[in-house]
């Protein structure tokens, strides 16, 4: 049945595999939340492409099964359901397969449904945030006062312990708050060569340069360390910044795109109303990526002399 539906697509799957121990930390961090929202984004989001794709007389992509992982752990716990559903049925529909399904979407489908919600459904997503009450937290964890994240948190005067954003107790979207977890996710998707490293290490690289910046010259109340370990930054270099479809393919190109997600990521945070611009850096530069592969060719490797044969010298030739 499975095989019938789903086209395999192995990367896809390590992509899947490494995402595990994040919405495991979000159960233990929200409880049954995390679950619910997982039960309804998968079955509408594979649903809608299975729709489109029946008509093109073509299988499921497992690539839609990293796309409602994706964007179940980057929603705030206590979204409600159907405002969950409404998203992930506009990013499968709209930002994949209205380009024609897997391969020629421009926008990575789990952001774009994530800023659709956000943007659409402002006031709900606000107030969707919840203290971490660990394993069995459940109504009593939602706190609509005070269950603020860590960059609200700065912006107010408060500074969060260091390692709460580092172990991931702390509020924020299901699964972006362990920078522990999504590094180790990191290293797995490098070592099994799924995502590319020059797309991670540019992304943070870029915007732990410019909050560092924007902080000691008074502009940003984020300090850079604190700045890099709060929002979803982090795991957008991991998951997002790396995705195949969208990222670029040559390597020069893909360091600048790095840098324009870690650089609009800061400036979205210091200059808007929104505090967490990582989803926008990720939008911004998607629009880029086709061009930065044509204006960034890679480097010519430099050509290797071939080795002739000695001629023979006269006195040789005399023999």
């Amino acid at each position: 049945m499975y095989n019938q539906i789903f086209q395999k697509q192995k990367i896809m799957r390590r992509v899947v595999y490494s995402l595990v121990p994040l919405f495991l930390f979000g159960i233990y961090l929200y409880g049954w939340r995390p679950v619910a929202q997982a039960l309804v984004v998968f079955p509408v989001g594979i649903a809608v492409e299975y729709l489109f794709e029946k008509k093109r007389g073509k299988k499921v992509s497992e690539a839609v099964l990293v796309t409602c992982a994706l964007y179940t752990i980057a929603l705030p716990p206590a979204i409600p359901l159907w405002i969950s559903a409404v998203g992930i049925a506009f990013a499968v529909a709209i930002a994949k397969e209205a380009y024609g399904g897997f391969g020629r979407n421009v926008f990575n489908p789990a952001i774009t449904g994530r800023l659709f919600v956000w943007i659409a459904f402002a006031a709900p997503f606000a107030t969707a945030w919840m203290t971490p009450g660990g394993f069995g937290a459940g109504e009593a964890g939602v706190d609509l006062v005070t269950a603020a994240t860590p960059l609200e948190m700065m912006e107010g005067g408060d500074m969060p312990r260091l390692a709460d954003l580092l172990i991931g107790t702390r509020a924020g979207s299901i699964g972006e708050s362990s920078i522990i977890l999504i590094a180790l996710s990191g290293i797995y998707l490098i070592w099994t060569k799924t995502a590319q490293w020059r797309l991670i290490l540019s992304t943070l690289i870029s915007g732990a340069g410019l909050s560092a910046i924007f902080y000691y010259s008074g502009i940003s109340p984020f300090p850079p360390h604190f700045a890099m370990f709060s929002g979803s930054i982090f795991i957008v270099a991991v998951y997002y910044a790396t995705d195949p479809i969208t990222a670029p393919n040559k390597t020069n190109a893909q360091w600048i795109y790095g840098f324009i997600i870690g650089l609009v990521t800061v400036l979205v945070r210091a200059f808007t109303g929104f505090n967490e611009g990582a989803s926008f850096g990720i939008f911004v530069a998607n629009v880029f990526s086709s061009l930065l592969d044509e204006l960034m060719p890679n480097p010519k490797k430099p050509k290797t002399k071939k080795k002739t044969a000695a001629k023979p010298t006269a006195a040789k030739e005399a023999v």
